[in-house]
């Protein structure tokens, strides 16, 4: 690959595509292209020395348009958020099933020699998942398939049209399943956001209020593991560069409790905080963690940002977004 080599970042302007897209510009390797189809004044990090388009990827001819002349591909391009999101918005979820199919076609038309797809730890059976001392979700897991209802179905259908489109037509795909991934430069308010961001907002408007109280959904007690935005990013361009074809875990072993999260994160404040639950509210499965043996034997590698440093530098960020927002200047469009 050279910087004549065009990578195209679907979902460019959300929060790991973003990351990828100022890495890959950081790295000089390639020119690239980010699309997504927010307008561009919501994407969450956007440069000028990029290729920025707003396509809706859903439609053939966006996708046709936005693989022109690429050599890699990058589908991280989905709608989707946290918890509170994936269970009331299981059509949406599933609708996401059009960008990849598109990408794929049009990736195959264009002569893309590289395709990454960005699934998800819920395409793992919720069989697996119903106790919190979950002993770490391995690749197989997958199978048989009983995944989070919408969106997961999305995400395990996606990874075999990418195996098929390896197998029928050529198209070199990798495809990594992320299991929750956190940092700055993402969402953290609006119903989209994942647990890290909320919890860190959370604790950070109670700070700010001398209201000294959080509210969790659920027990507290359901178990995660929660993967930093530079492991992520880290582990996608070690899958590119490897020859795995097989959907492979990208997360952080490091499972904790919901509770546990708060609890770094009050430390990391300095404060202790009253805490309610929401047992009403969505709080996914029991228990899910990253088993990394694939990962490690296949890339001689995994995510190692331990869960108290990458929550120290989220909760940072995002007071200097609601120290912004206070301030009236523009804020990161959730």
């Amino acid at each position: 690959m050279t910087k004549k080599t065009l990578a195209v970042v679907c979902g460019g302007g959300g929060f790991i595509g973003g990351h990828l897209v100022a890495h890959l510009r950081a790295t000089g390797q390639y020119r690239v292209r980010s699309v997504d189809i927010k307008p561009a004044s919501q994407w969450f990090q956007r440069f000028d020395d990029v290729d920025n388009l707003v396509l809706d990827l859903g439609r053939r001819d966006a996708a046709t348009i936005a693989v022109e002349g690429a050599a890699v591909v990058y589908n991280l391009a989905a709608d989707m958020g946290g918890m509170g999101f994936i269970e009331n918005n299981k059509a949406l979820c599933m609708l996401s099933v059009l960008i990849n199919t598109h990408l794929l076609m049009a990736a195959k038309d264009a002569g893309v020699k590289k395709f990454f797809y960005a699934s998800s730890a819920c395409v793992y059976n919720a069989g697996k998942q119903l106790v919190t001392d979950n002993p770490g979700l391995a690749e197989g897991d997958a199978y048989p398939a009983q995944p989070e209802d919408g969106y997961g179905w999305e995400k395990l259908f996606s990874e075999r049209m990418c195996r098929h489109f390896y197998e029928d037509f050529g198209l070199d795909v990798r495809v990594a399943r992320f299991h929750n991934v956190y940092g700055p430069n993402g969402t953290y308010d609006g119903g989209r956001e994942k647990a890290p961001a909320a919890i860190s907002r959370k604790v950070q408007e109670a700070v700010r209020t001398n209201r000294l109280a959080i509210d969790i959904w659920g027990d507290g007690e359901q178990t995660r593991s929660f993967t930093y935005i530079d492991d992520c990013i880290e582990g996608i361009e070690r899958l590119m560069r490897s020859d795995v074809r097989e959907p492979i875990n990208l997360g952080s072993s490091e499972m904790v409790s919901i509770n546990q999260l708060v609890s770094i994160v009050e430390g990391i404040a300095g404060v202790t905080l009253t805490r309610s639950y929401d047992l009403s509210a969505p709080k996914g499965v029991r228990g899910r963690n990253s088993d990394n043996t694939l990962i490690r034997q296949l890339l001689d590698w995994e995510p190692s940002t331990s869960l108290r440093d990458g929550l120290a530098r989220t909760y940072q960020w995002i007071g200097a977004e609601l120290d912004a927002g206070a301030a009236g200047r523009p804020r990161v469009a959730a």
